[in-house]
């Protein structure tokens, strides 16, 4: 099939959202930091949803009412699964995972560059250039994509202005950030919501963006910016923590403390956490001037755990756990020049503290050592 039946689809998909928009939309505006995103959907319900998600991410006024334009809007279509007949590209799976999820497809703009991206399960579309994004689908029966596609709108922002994405969690204590990254399975979410038990702010569940930033209101280091993504935590997680404990009701609370530990280390059933339901108001932040990143590199039944100091220039294997491929919703810009290399994280991390957690799993241990390691470093 040729480029222009992509090319005609895109038609097809903007005549049906102009033809929608004759209609009202409802609307909804979030602030990611600097970047701020008009959501619009003709579906009033996932409105609902989005606002409750985002609670912490809410700008007032709404669209031309509040006088300055957004950054981007972000269209949301509720309609059947459609299907468009187009010579898609599978995506591959990720090192060690074996389930195809995705299929994608680029065309050329005058303008630059365009994807479609298909989820083979749910079958909602996603398409998105320079100036348009849409998700086209069920979207409130998958509003978890639409969450998603969201944030990887904001991902691009970042990136396209000198960001770097890490695979990290991020906490913050007055201001001052502390990353959290590790091998697959270490842990970082449930970390971060020990040392929220503790007072500390939360900033990033899974995505971190990190700039070198010299000048603006952080300019005495780095600064890492969050990803509104909540944290999903799996039963042990919640068993370890009280202030996740509403989230498994006692019939649950009592099957999974039967488990033997490794069964439920290895268990897989992820719960959302709603921060101001288990912390209070106000805790989630958007971003935080980063003095401090820990590597868990741990395992169970090993002896005890150290915190130490290390250096990413020697332990590149460490440096792997970090860097983040952007993925399949991020398309380069020709006028960007981005620098995705590990020269350049190293240039960031050398302005912070790295950490190294070795040994056995102690959550507490090192979630009172990163407390204290930030209550030295005065205000952020």
């Amino acid at each position: 099939m040729s480029a222009m039946s992509a090319d005609h689809v895109r038609s097809r998909l903007l005549d049906h959202v102009a033809g929608d928009g004759r209609g009202a939309w409802s609307l909804l505006r979030l602030r990611f930091g600097e970047c701020v995103i008009d959501v619009r959907t003709n579906n009033p319900s996932l409105i609902t949803n989005l606002t409750r998600y985002y609670s912490d991410f809410l700008d007032s006024g709404t669209g031309s009412e509040s006088g300055n334009p957004p950054d981007m809007i972000v269209t949301a279509l509720e309609t059947d699964v459609w299907n468009p007949d187009l010579p898609w590209i599978v995506k591959q799976p990720d090192p060690g995972k074996t389930k195809i999820k995705e299929e994608y497809l680029d065309l050329t703009l005058e303008q630059g560059e365009g994807r479609f991206v298909r989820k083979r399960l749910t079958g909602m579309l996603f398409y998105f250039d320079r100036e348009t994004h849409l998700a086209v689908g069920p979207c409130q029966a998958n509003d978890n994509q639409v969450i998603n596609f969201i944030n990887s709108r904001f991902i691009q922002w970042m990136l396209d202005r000198n960001g770097l994405l890490c695979h990290a969690a991020g906490v913050s204590l007055n201001g001052n950030g502390l990353a959290l990254a590790g091998f697959s399975g270490m842990g970082k979410s449930t970390l971060a919501l020990h040392m929220m038990r503790r007072g500390l702010d939360f900033v990033s569940n899974d995505r971190l963006l990190i700039q070198d930033t010299r000048s603006g209101p952080l300019p005495h280091g780095p600064t890492m910016h969050g990803v509104a993504k909540l944290p999903r935590v799996n039963p042990g997680t919640i068993l370890g923590n009280p202030s996740l404990a509403g989230l498994l009701d006692a019939s649950q609370k009592e099957a999974y403390a039967r488990m033997e530990p490794d069964e439920l280390w290895n268990l897989e059933h992820k719960h959302d956490v709603y921060l101001d339901e288990c912390f209070g108001q106000g805790k989630f932040l958007d971003s935080a001037r980063m003095v401090g990143l820990v590597i868990l590199n741990w395992k169970p039944k090993y002896p005890r755990t150290s915190l130490e100091l290390v250096n990413l220039t020697q332990r590149p294997e460490l440096l792997d756990t970090v860097i983040k491929s952007p993925g399949l919703f991020f398309l380069p810009r020709p006028d960007v020049a981005y620098r995705f290399q590990p020269e350049s994280y190293l240039d960031i991390f050398k302005k912070c503290a790295i950490f190294e957690a070795q040994g056995g799993v102690d959550f507490d241990h090192v979630a009172d050592a990163c407390v204290h390691y930030l209550g030295q470093q005065g205000e952020g």
